[in-house]
């Protein structure tokens, strides 16, 4: 059985809905599933132990790109953990009629990218209520699924 690490940051709680979505359709794969809080999760865990590892980050701003809050300390740490060659997938959810429509994602993806780590699939944004969503959440899940 493979096992899959999903770490999420959520101020509103439509990432948190997301991340527990996902986690559903992976556990109904037969996959082991994690998830985690960022506030509760060590960047050494990423990628270690499991065979995939799902970050899900908000995005706030309009001038410039911000993490969740409680992702952006956490993300200047990530350098600390090994994620060459480990799989990975990112997700979050944002508002379209900002500038930077879920720049975090971008931002986790350059940043796993340049760590040496392979995304598995395009990574998911959501604009808006996850609820609106749950077909197109259920699918990236499924793709992501596929991938390990």
């Amino acid at each position: 059985m493979a096992k899959a690490l999903i770490v999420y940051g959520s101020t509103t709680g439509n990432t948190e809905n997301t991340a527990k979505q996902i986690a559903k359709v992976l556990a109904q794969g037969g996959h082991e599933v994690v998830i985690q809080d960022v506030r509760k999760t060590k960047v050494e865990e990423l990628g270690n132990g499991f065979d995939l590892t799902l970050l899900g980050s908000s995005t706030w701003g309009d001038s410039e790109i911000e993490l969740q809050e409680d992702f952006a300390s956490f993300f200047e740490e990530m350098d600390k953990a090994n994620l060459r060659s480990k799989k990975l997938a990112v997700f979050g959810c944002g508002d379209s009629s900002y500038p930077h429509f879920c720049g975090a994602v971008d931002q986790l993806r350059e940043k796993i990218e340049d760590m040496g780590g392979v995304i598995v699939n395009e990574p998911l944004k959501i604009d808006g209520d996850p609820g609106d969503a749950a077909e197109d959440i259920s699918g990236w899940a499924h793709e992501v699924a596929a991938s390990f």
